[in-house]
């Protein structure tokens, strides 16, 4: 598949699926906004935005929900955007997209590609969707014209969240959906259930999500080695937290593979970043270890916080060293509702066929989370891989290209659910 996406080729796909998943005058409203979601999706792509700092995403969203006559809310979480489309009195649908970028240069050949750059953390950097978040916001505002458009003939109402810094705020501070959940979000009115979806390197087309635990819980731990500082020509004079730190990354690695019950459940212990000393002949005070912790099982996840402070702090001491252990609680485990899964089964294979599949677990995280603890709900996979491999790589990486022969089946699956939904209470 070509980088440069032909719009007709787009649309054969829109209508060969559409025939049998949706009524004919939506289906027919669907077609006619999927070249606005191709141009969203390019503008976004084009011009991202880092978490907390969506400004221009969000008034492009809050203009077009407002042109739909929604009462819309702003600054929501900070940059969030939430419109309220009231149709009959059928059930409360939350729809929610991600908007935010990722400290990341693109290395896509695109004519739309991001040049866009921003600080992080106080560094210069490039600035991309290398996560997809731009095909998020585009699908969804390409489900509000078309639920909008049909008036009185909503069966209930839609509640469409576009929620910023999902990737995580640059402090460490609450933000994303845990900060909007504090907002109140879901209140006036309360959703029953709640939607969404993510791109993912799956082929282009397939829908995959599973009963139960879809997306691991993520846990940030930080680590200081608190040495004494020395001459590196005499390290007996000292206590090294450099070497004492890389036993400590030794160490950890034994939690999983050999402290936790293999069959009960995958976890993760990683460590990302590891930083001290100011030069080659000077053995530094200290040395900052930072990592993430991932698994599946709540009581799980408590113990392995405690083998990391018992591991580091252990470690330290037998070194002459301390270990100052902080662990952050962060998303949850992205957990869908394994009745709405069979209840809203059925209309994701009438959209997808047989690329409909259940998803294997994924140690990759979601701060959809929040709002699926809250109401029950259903997460989805978009798959977005072109048939060429030398265009297949992972979300995050600089390389991530969606083919967007994706789009289409995005709208039709988020607004064949909260329909199919809808009806299914009348």
């Amino acid at each position: 598949m070509p980088l440069k996406t032909s719009l007709l080729l787009i649309l054969a796909m829109l209508t060969s699926s559409l025939t049998q998943a949706l009524p004919a005058d939506v289906s027919a409203k669907v077609a006619a906004v999927m070249p606005k979601v191709v141009t969203w999706r390019r503008d976004f792509h084009e011009h991202p935005e880092l978490s907390n700092q969506e400004f221009r995403t969000a008034e492009i969203v809050a203009n077009h929900l407002r042109a739909l006559g929604m009462d819309v809310e702003t600054e929501v979480a900070h940059t969030g955007v939430v419109g309220t489309l009231k149709g009959g009195d059928g059930p409360v649908v939350a729809l929610r997209a991600d908007m935010d970028a990722l400290p990341v240069t693109e290395l896509v050949d695109l004519p739309f590609a991001s040049k866009a750059k921003g600080v992080y953390q106080g560094r210069d950097v490039g600035v991309m969707h290398a996560c997809g978040h731009d095909n998020h916001v585009a699908i969804l505002m390409g489900v509000a014209e078309v639920l909008a458009g049909m008036g009185d003939e909503l069966p209930g109402t839609v509640k469409f969240i576009f929620q910023p810094a999902e990737e995580g705020t640059p402090d460490g501070s609450v933000g994303g959906a845990e900060l909007m959940m504090l907002e109140g979000v879901f209140e006036n009115p309360r959703p029953d259930v709640v939607f969404g979806l993510h791109v993912f390197p799956f082929p282009v087309g397939t829908i995959a999500t599973r009963p139960g635990g879809l997306m691991a819980s993520s846990d940030r731990h930080q680590i200081t080695i608190n040495g004494k500082q020395t001459h590196g020509a005499v390290p007996w004079a000292g206590v090294d937290p450099i070497v004492t730190s890389s036993q400590v990354v030794l160490g950890l690695q034994t939690i999983v593979s050999r402290q936790i019950d293999a069959t009960l459940t995958p976890s993760i212990v990683t460590i990302g970043r590891i930083e001290g000393g100011v030069r080659n002949n000077i053995i530094p005070e200290s040395v900052e270890l930072e990592g993430t912790i991932r698994t599946f099982d709540a009581a799980t996840r408590l113990d392995i916080h405690d083998r990391i402070r018992r591991t580091a702090t252990s470690i330290a001491e037998a070194s002459g060293a301390t270990a100052d252990v902080q662990i952050d609680m962060g998303y949850g485990v992205t957990r869908n509702d394994p009745e709405l899964f069979r209840q809203m089964s059925p209309t994701l294979e009438a959209v997808a066929g047989d690329r409909f599949i259940e998803a294997a677990q994924t140690t990759t995280a979601e701060d959809f989370s929040y709002f699926a603890n809250e109401v029950p709900g259903l997460f989805l996979f978009l798959g977005v891989a072109p048939e060429d491999p030398s265009l297949i790589h992972p979300n995050h990486s600089p390389r991530f290209y969606a083919d967007e022969r994706a789009l289409p089946v995005g709208v039709e699956a988020l607004t064949s659910m909260t329909l199919d939904y809808m009806m299914a209470d009348q």
